[in-house]
């Protein structure tokens, strides 16, 4: 069964698992991964907390503690999310210590309220690393505006990030530049660089969903046999500019310091269209030094019948400014697509996060101790 996800492995593909719950924790189920779907890591979100802890499976008993404490809702979220955090991260730890802690990592993401908020979203990393307290974590932070200076600091304060929500080319010329800096700035402060690792989450699946709508309201034939292509595009030519970034003089400075590079970590590759193969985002950007973060029905997907080939991104970068210019030439708007696609991504995990709230709220009020 595992044959292909072994293959990926091999290609310096790192297997991550997009999704994490009490009960995959407590089950055995997330060991399970790692033994025998070469999982090296666990991203999360806000979308996959909501679900989780929704299903009350596992929680219970946290929450009729907490009811008890008569702690606020926000409180309440975060010791029940870094708890389940740093349960995985333990579960992760000999990956992260045969890896020299490249793997074996656990995301966690900041409050998507503070999305646009410099200032609060660093203290809220520090917060986080803080309360998690364990080596072999990364905090995500989004890829906005105010995202970026929050990487460089929280980057310098040594505490490993994953960068998340990045859409377009420029934007992740800007997270690479964000990190350097960062690094330059814990080099400046003695700090250890072979310690502070860091992944950029590019989106991948979102981009063909809401450019081939767009294809598909222009109707022409030109227009349906552009679909299904900007997305391994983009993201081939965000491999492309990584592969720039950390091979110039700048990054040779750090490499001497022992420092870490970002790798490109592909996100959102749970295929959409039924009409494209649903390992597609997996068996074609397959490329030394990346990480792939699958829901389970992808891993499932590549390891039934994925299709492991080598390397699918090098040599392809011609294709892919092609395929870009092509949609271009059509008359969609990629810098409108990516905008839109952030944009949107920050107000869903936002949406998610307040369902959480009131959901958890509900439940405290439900379990709370009576008076007297």
């Amino acid at each position: 069964m595992t044959d292909a996800l072994r293959r990926l492995s091999d290609e310096g593909v790192a297997i991550w698992l997009d999704d994490l719950s009490r009960k995959r924790i407590t089950s055995g189920n997330l060991a399970e991964l790692i033994d025998q779907s070469h999982v090296v890591g666990v991203t999360t979100n806000p979308s996959i907390f909501q679900k989780a802890i929704s299903s009350g499976d596992g929680y219970e008993q946290q929450l009729t503690d907490l009811a008890a404490r008569k702690v606020t809702v926000e409180e309440a979220i975060r010791m029940i999310t870094t708890a389940d955090v740093r349960d995985a991260a333990d579960i992760l730890r000999p990956v992260f210590d045969a890896t020299q802690g490249q793997d074996g990592r656990v995301s966690i993401e900041v409050d998507p309220r503070l999305a646009h908020n410099t200032v609060a979203t660093v203290a809220e990393a520090k917060q986080l690393a803080w309360l998690v307290d364990r080596p072999n974590t990364l905090i995500k932070i989004p890829a906005t505006k105010a995202g970026l200076p929050a990487i460089t600091e929280t980057i310098a304060r040594g505490i490993s990030v994953n960068v998340t929500l990045i859409f377009s080319l420029e934007r992740y010329r800007e997270v690479m530049d964000a990190y350097l800096v960062g690094l330059e700035k814990a080099k400046a402060a003695g700090l250890d660089l072979s310690k502070i690792h860091s992944v950029a989450s590019f989106f991948v699946s979102r981009v063909d969903t809401e450019i081939d709508k767009r294809l598909d309201a222009v109707g022409s034939d030109a227009a349906k046999a552009a679909k299904g292509k900007s997305a391994l595009a983009n993201a081939r030519l965000a491999y492309e500019a990584y592969e720039e970034v950390f091979a110039g003089d700048r990054w040779a400075a750090l490499d001497k310091a022992q420092a870490n590079k970002q790798r490109p970590l592909w996100a959102s590759t749970g295929v959409k269209d039924p009409s494209l193969k649903d390992t597609l985002y997996v068996d074609d950007l397959v490329a030394p030094n990346t990480v792939n973060t699958m829901p389970e029905a992808t891993l499932e997907a590549v390891a039934d019948h994925g299709d492991i080939t080598g390397n699918t991104v090098a040599g392809g970068y011609d294709q892919a400014r092609a395929d870009l210019e092509a949609i271009k030439n059509l008359g969609v708007s990629y810098d409108d697509v990516v905008q839109l696609l952030e944009d949107e991504g920050v107000e869903k995990f936002e949406a998610a996060w307040n369902d959480l709230l009131n959901s958890t709220e509900a439940e405290l009020d439900r379990l709370a101790p009576s008076e007297g």
